[in-house]
């Protein structure tokens, strides 16, 4: 039988990748939850400047964009914070850095619940195989979560350690919870839709029509109209 989580978390932290990667894959149950009362804070990892075919768009002016439809995005979702770290795109897995980075965010905003990529995903079918940086930022998140940010001889420079007590794992081909997001999937479609710089034109509907669709198969896979899966991972707490 599949399972709902109903229980609303008092704080969360979603890292993803990219500035349009969370409201694909989790802007549902982020509303959700931000509607409900918790106070939600996305980390986004990278600058997003290389996500173009376009050759004659300058990096700096595309990251100068995404940062505006990322902030445009988190107003209508609610978040109650958003940061770009600002690491090179298509680069993530060069910054060594990043594990502290994450581990002083956890310790600094103490959450409850993390989101994240699922690392472990590579091949969709034969039409698409996971981002490089999506797989960078899974495991970096998974690293810093455990043990890192849990002990304090890890980064003892980070602040005081903190135990997450449930991470989320979404993008996952091993979904073994979900959430029921029928409440808020006209806003997970509009924030999907403030990533103009990545679905400009005709395809911006369709990539609102695209997580509409994928949100009503979860959503019969779970029993409810509309849902998002996860793989579910019990740190402690």
């Amino acid at each position: 039988m599949s399972e709902l989580v109903t229980k609303v978390p008092e704080v969360v932290l979603a890292v993803y990748a990219h500035p349009d990667d969370a409201d694909v894959a989790c802007g549902g149950t982020l509303a959700l939850w931000a509607r409900r009362g918790s106070a939600v804070h996305l980390v986004v990892c990278t600058d997003g400047a290389r996500g173009t075919p376009d050759p004659d768009m300058r990096p700096a002016e595309l990251a100068r964009r995404r940062a505006g439809e990322l902030a445009e995005a988190a107003g209508i979702v609610g978040l109650a914070s958003h940061r770009v770290l600002g690491a090179t795109d298509g680069e993530l897995d060069r910054r060594p850095t990043l594990v502290g980075e994450l581990v002083a965010l956890v310790r600094s905003l103490r959450p409850e619940v993390v989101l994240g990529h699922d690392p472990t995903a590579v091949f969709f079918g034969q039409d698409y195989f996971n981002h490089r940086d999506h797989r960078a930022a899974g495991w970096a998140l998974l690293d810093a979560l455990s043990p890192s940010a849990a002990l304090p001889h890890y980064f003892p420079e980070a602040g005081p350690p903190h135990q997450v007590s449930v991470t989320y794992l979404s993008g996952t081909l091993e979904p073994d919870v979900w959430v029921d997001v029928s409440e808020t999937i006209e806003v997970k479609a509009a924030a999907v839709e403030c990533h103009r710089s990545q679905f400009a034109g005709a395809e911006a509907g369709w990539a609102a029509e695209a997580v509409l669709r994928r949100a009503e198969e979860e959503g019969r896979r779970a029993g409810v109209a509309h849902a998002e899966g996860f793989r579910r991972l019990r740190l402690g707490g």
